[in-house]
């Protein structure tokens, strides 16, 4: 067999290609530059072919793609172009995190965080959207356990799922802190408790119960200035604003009734909870709401 092809031991190979000795035997080892033949003395000898393919090699590993992705493409199991689009969906997830990562450290640094809000604030950074809604998921079934999705009331449940898919690729500060504070919040058995005794206390509502003889929208016009102006709920001026939101005569048993029935659902922490959901979609922020509602409790129960 007279072949003339030119080749090469693996130093010469080293001196054409500029890669170490070292790499190219790993790779030939790994079958992914196979020698073309054996010298007299059993050295191996690769030929023009090996050059290309080492080129190759380092280029795509240059890119960041590991030695099984290399394979598939040098064995053409896949083109370069499926590669490419895999390794930059990877690069995509990865920058994600490292951007989420550098949010967590700006507000750390921004807050002089304590030992344990960093490691909480890693660990939170560190999660995918996937188990930050698991999280949320599994603290709404806890609270919700049991009870009809149908039933009245029951239907919250829905709306405080409703994380994003992702947090932005460069979050804002505001955003990294509301996702910390939402996950000491749904961390706190204490408020879970209360989120549960809210839903059953929903569930167990009559579908056509209404609001029991009061109009929130009523609640908020007029008990609104009073909070503001800061009349207190057991004077005489806080009876003539609580006149024009339920009837003078409504019994003092009914007074009372109204005021457990609001208070159930009166929390500040739960109602922090949706205003943490809504930064976190990028909502605008709302105002709170509860102080009306408590001093309109409050109303109720000095007034009976």
């Amino acid at each position: 067999m007279n072949d003339r092809r030119p080749l090469f031991t693996i130093g010469q190979l080293a001196a054409r290609t500029g890669l170490p000795v070292r790499t190219i035997r790993f790779w030939s080892d790994s079958g992914l530059v196979p020698p073309a033949g054996r010298s007299a003395g059993g050295y191996r000898l690769y030929d023009t072919e090996a050059v290309a393919r080492l080129d190759l090699l380092r280029t795509l590993r240059e890119l960041g793609l590991d030695l099984g992705a290399v394979r598939e493409i040098l064995t053409r199991q896949s083109t370069v172009g499926d590669v490419a689009r895999a390794h930059v969906r990877a690069l995509d997830a990865r920058i994600r995190a490292l951007q989420v990562q550098r949010a967590v450290l700006r507000s750390v640094a921004q807050r002089n965080s304590t030992t344990e809000e960093l490691r909480l604030m890693h660990d939170l950074a560190r999660l995918s959207a996937e188990e930050r809604q698991r999280m949320i998921d599994d603290f709404v079934d806890r609270a919700f356990e049991g009870i009809d999705p149908q039933a009245p009331g029951a239907r919250i449940a829905q709306g405080m799922r409703q994380l994003p898919a992702e947090l932005p690729a460069d979050p804002a500060p505001e955003q990294v802190d509301a996702w910390l504070e939402l996950a000491e919040l749904v961390g706190d058995p204490s408020f879970a408790d209360r989120v549960r005794q809210m839903a059953l206390a929903g569930a167990a509502a009559p579908a056509d119960a209404g609001q029991g003889g009061y109009e929130p929208s009523a609640v908020l016009e007029h008990a609104g200035p009073a909070v503001a102006d800061g009349v207190d709920p057991r004077s005489p001026e806080g009876r003539a604003v609580l006149d024009r939101i339920v009837d003078p005569g409504l019994p003092a048993a009914e007074r009372d009734r109204l005021a457990d029935q609001v208070e159930t659902f009166t929390d500040r922490r739960v109602e922090r909870y949706w205003q943490l959901v809504g930064v976190l979609n990028g909502r605008p922020p709302f105002p709170s709401q509860v102080p009306v509602f408590e001093w309109f409790v409050a109303a109720l129960r000095a007034h009976a």
